[in-house]
């Protein structure tokens, strides 16, 4: 584990990284506060740092107090060193933002021992972080396809929509259904019909090469955001996914299943994303009801059912 250490004199200081280095840490040696301060705000800076209190330029106690202004959710353990040794002075540098004090001169049983323990609350926390980013994960991702699920994927295209009203650019979406999804479950079974909406899942984010974001809205339907696109670039975008889908048989089970899908377009060029979204399924509709394996866009994103519609492509295979 890395640890940094301010330390003026450069006697102690080379005696301290000497120490430490024995000691199996990977040391940053800085030799006063505000190289240390300019260290510690880095994206890699060290997880531990021994600070001396008394310093040129920022003393330790004023080093610990910017760095807990960062309000980092993963800031480094901090040990002041120190030859103050009176209680207000303990309480001062806690206060600042220290997790721990060693008195000068140090005993080196002691400091080890103490940044064992920094080095447990490191790892400790660092453990917690992970967790809660799995959960955070988990928490927007569909567990069958990988991809975003519905709260998720709602969530991106409001982000989207939002920051196109105030850029005023659009935002393209596509409604995506599985054609006939039902029949490969029952011919099938739900092993192959799960590999079906892996392998949908894989073949449509590629196809949009990172140009937007995929979410499965239910069931066998999925959210196609385009954001800062307009209709022809959007348009292409959903075109590539229906491509990419039929383009070959998905191989499930020892199965060669061949997909298609029918994708209803929509661009909003402002309103709520409910009108979005039901704009595309009104599209979606409509290509559903063209014999399907197609895309049909809408000209405009309306509230209704009922919405102007042009096909832009019509394929079977």
């Amino acid at each position: 584990m890395r640890v940094l250490i301010a330390e003026d004199d450069p006697v102690s200081r080379s005696l301290l990284r000497r120490v430490l280095s024995k000691w199996g840490y990977e040391v940053l040696a800085t030799s006063d506060g505000q190289e240390a301060w300019q260290e510690l705000q880095r994206g890699d800076a060290p997880a531990l740092a021994i600070l001396d209190w008394m310093m040129p330029g920022l003393d330790g106690v004023e080093v610990c107090r910017r760095v807990r202004e960062l309000d980092s959710p993963n800031p480094p353990y901090i040990i002041l060193l120190t030859a103050r040794g009176g209680k207000g002075d303990i309480v001062a540098g806690l206060d600042a933002g220290a997790n721990d004090y060693v008195g000068k001169p140090y005993d080196s049983e002691e400091l080890r021992a103490r940044l064992e323990v920094g080095r447990r609350f490191v790892e400790a926390n660092q453990k917690l972080l992970e967790t809660q980013h799995a959960l955070a994960v988990q928490a927007r991702t569909d567990p069958l396809t990988g991809t975003m699920n519905r709260r998720a994927i709602l969530e991106r295209l409001g982000e989207e929509m939002a920051r196109a009203e105030r850029q005023g650019t659009s935002v393209g979406i596509g409604m995506i259904d599985i054609d006939h999804f039902k029949r490969v479950n029952d011919a099938y079974g739900h092993a192959v019909g799960d590999e079906v909406l892996r392998q949908f899942v894989s073949r449509s984010v590629a196809a949009m090469r990172s140009l937007g974001a995929l979410g499965r809205f239910g069931g066998d339907e999925f959210l196609a955001v385009v954001p800062q696109a307009d209709g022809t670039q959007a348009k292409e975008v959903l075109e590539r996914i229906r491509e990419a889908v039929c383009a070959s048989p998905i191989e499930a089970e020892g199965y060669e299943v061949r997909v298609t899908v029918s994708i209803g377009g929509a661009m909003n060029w402002g309103g709520s994303t409910d009108a979005a979204i039901q704009a595309a399924d009104a599209a979606l509709y409509q290509a559903k009801s063209r014999s399907r394996n197609q895309v049909v866009r809408a000209d405009i994103p309306l509230a209704t059912a009922h919405c102007l519609a042009e096909t832009v492509v019509a394929t079977s295979d």
